[in-house]
C-alpha cells in the first residue's frame, strides 16, 4: 500500500524549497492522504504556460496540473521542463513501481503531484526586471 511519511516529505521538501528559491519560484510541499506528495507552484520567473507544447482547451491559464509520466511530451525543452524534471527526480527518489497492471497489481512506494497554480489562485508570473 502506498504510503509516505512526514519525515521523507520534510527531506524532499527541504531541498525542493531551495531549489525553487533558485529558480526564482514561490512553491509550497504538502503530504496528501499519506500517500501522495505535492509540490504546489504559486508563482515565480518561469512561464510555464508559455512553455506548454499544445495549448487547447483542456489547459487554463491560471491552472495546468502537471502529468509526471509526460513532462516531455508536455512541456517544450528549456527552464520550465529543467524545472520540472528535477522537481520530480526529488519527489521522486526511494519511491518503487512494481505494478502490473496486465494482472491487476498495484504497488507503489507512493504517488507524486505537480500543481502550477490552483484552481483558485491562479499562478502568479513575476515579471522581468
Amino acid at each position: 500500500m502506498p504510503y509516505i511519511s512526514k519525515e521523507q516529505k520534510e527531506l524532499k521538501a527541504v531541498r525542493l524549497r531551495a531549489m525553487a528559491k533558485e529558480y526564482g519560484i514561490k512553491a509550497t510541499v504538502a503530504r496528501k492522504h499519506c500517500y501522495t506528495i505535492v509540490l504546489n507552484i504559486q508563482g515565480g520567473k518561469i512561464d510555464f504556460y508559455g512553455a506548454l507544447k499544445e495549448v487547447d482547451s483542456n489547459y487554463s491559464k491560471d491552472y495546468i496540473q502537471v502529468n509526471p509520466f509526460w513532462i516531455d511530451e508536455q512541456f517544450n525543452k528549456g527552464v520550465a521542463h529543467e524545472f520540472l524534471t528535477k522537481a520530480l527526480e526529488i519527489m521522486n527518489e526511494g519511491n518503487y513501481d512494481n505494478s502490473d497492471i496486465m494482472t491487476d497489481y498495484f504497488d507503489r512506494g507512493f504517488y507524486v503531484d505537480i500543481n502550477i497554480g490552483c484552481w483558485d489562485k491562479p499562478y502568479k508570473l513575476a515579471l522581468a526586471a
